[in-house]
């Protein structure tokens, strides 16, 4: 994100100091952000706080005299590269569709020439008003981008739509504005995180596996432009909003819901850890310690990936190899025999449970190697080679 320019917008409402968390993050990832508050919005978070988190001093007066044109409306936009309002209130969404420039922050959204997002945060009732809803649909007309609002738990009490969304989530929407649509227009499926095959009613075999390396090639074709479904097997993590989820707990639960939506698909992936064996006779009780041996009767699980790609009309595969020894010549066999495009390996002693990875992309013109750096990293280097070999094969 080095490079990127953001103005941020505040406006009144108790969902304001969300968006120091928000200007936080932003910071954090790299992208310079300027804060704009409306008058109101100095109420619920001082202006020291955002100064103190950015960087910069925040403009909220059409007449301040440290812009040195006197222009506050046309300087503090030229060169961003979005405005993002954060939140949004109902009367600041009203002004939007009028036109009006009341204050420097309306008047810095009409004199824009970069694109403009907003976060909106109200009442619930505020929210479903039909004023509201006709003026967010003319925003929707003018382009402007509307994130969220999201349903809960409200300020007031009250529960339903109105809800500003999270930071975290705001900053994965503003992140994806800013990366190659590589994958516009294509449906890709994702499968992630490990399968449990139950043993009895509390145990069982699974592989290790936190799902990372999964959520992030989801998140990375969601921000290529991509239609995603993602099917995940049980995480602690929190899935991308924008993609379709199917959860689901055993390889053959994984099998059914990838078959139910494969064909339709333009790319697959096949990120997941599948157990490679099921148990056959699990008890449905939990069965009791004892001093004597347990034995227990495995059978083979299907293999997904192999399913997909031997389909009459696959869609292009992707595999992964978590491998701890022969790592590149292993995953080039099952690479081979599984007759795909492209296979991703790595080395399973250092990915699992890591933030940063090193991986090894293995197609038909050899070895690429993606140094060591964190999984989001990874997976937009991916995608973005996935998106290459998937041009070439097309005619």
């Amino acid at each position: 994100m080095d490079a990127r320019r953001i103005v941020l917008g505040v406006t009144g409402g108790v969902a304001a100091y969300k968006a120091a968390e928000l200007a936080r993050l932003l910071v954090k990832a790299g992208i310079d952000t300027q804060v704009v508050c409306t008058e109101a919005a100095r109420h619920f978070v001082g202006p020291a706080t955002f100064q103190a988190l950015t960087g910069h001093p925040v403009f909220s007066d059409l007449w301040d005299e440290r812009v040195d044109s006197g222009m506050a409306h046309i300087d503090l936009g030229r060169g961003a590269d979005l405005i993002v309002v954060a939140p949004a209130s109902a009367d600041f969404l009203a002004k939007l569709v009028q036109g009006v420039a009341a204050d420097l922050l309306s008047t810095l959204c009409l004199a824009r020439d970069c694109p403009l997002l907003v976060a909106p945060a109200m009442n619930r009732q505020m929210w479903e008003h039909p004023a509201t809803q006709r003026n967010v649909a003319l925003l929707r007309q003018d382009g402007v981008e509307l994130l969220g609002p999201d349903q809960g738990e409200q300020a007031c009490g009250e529960i339903g739509f109105g809800r500003m969304l999270e930071p975290e989530a705001l900053l994965e929407a503003i992140e994806a504005r800013f990366q190659p649509k590589r994958l516009a227009g294509l449906k890709v499926l994702v499968t992630a995180g490990p399968t449990f095959e139950a043993i009895d009613a509390v145990r069982g075999i699974t592989n290790a596996s936190s799902g990372r390396m999964g959520y992030a090639v989801a998140r990375a074709a969601l921000e290529a432009g991509a239609e995603v479904t993602l099917v995940t097997g049980p995480t602690c993590l929190t899935p991308p909003r924008a993609a379709r989820v199917i959860p689901v707990t055993r390889c053959q639960d994984m099998l059914a819901a990838v078959e139910s939506v494969v064909a339709d698909v333009d790319i697959f992936i096949g990120v997941a850890a599948v157990a490679d064996y099921y148990v056959l006779n699990p008890s449905e009780q939990k069965i009791k310690k004892d001093a004597h041996i347990l034995t227990l009767e495995l059978a083979p699980n299907p293999d997904i990936l192999a399913s997909v790609s031997s389909r009459p009309s696959p869609p292009f595969c992707v595999g992964f190899a978590a491998e701890s020894e022969n790592i590149e010549e292993y995953a080039e066999l099952k690479r081979r025999r599984k007759h795909l495009p492209l296979i991703v390996a790595n080395d399973v002693r250092e990915a699992v449970g890591a933030e940063a990875v090193q991986l090894v992309l293995l197609d038909e013109a050899g070895r690429h190697v993606l140094p060591l750096a964190d999984k989001r990293t990874q997976a937009r280097r991916l995608i973005a080679h996935i998106a290459a070999l998937y041009q070439a094969t097309r005619p």
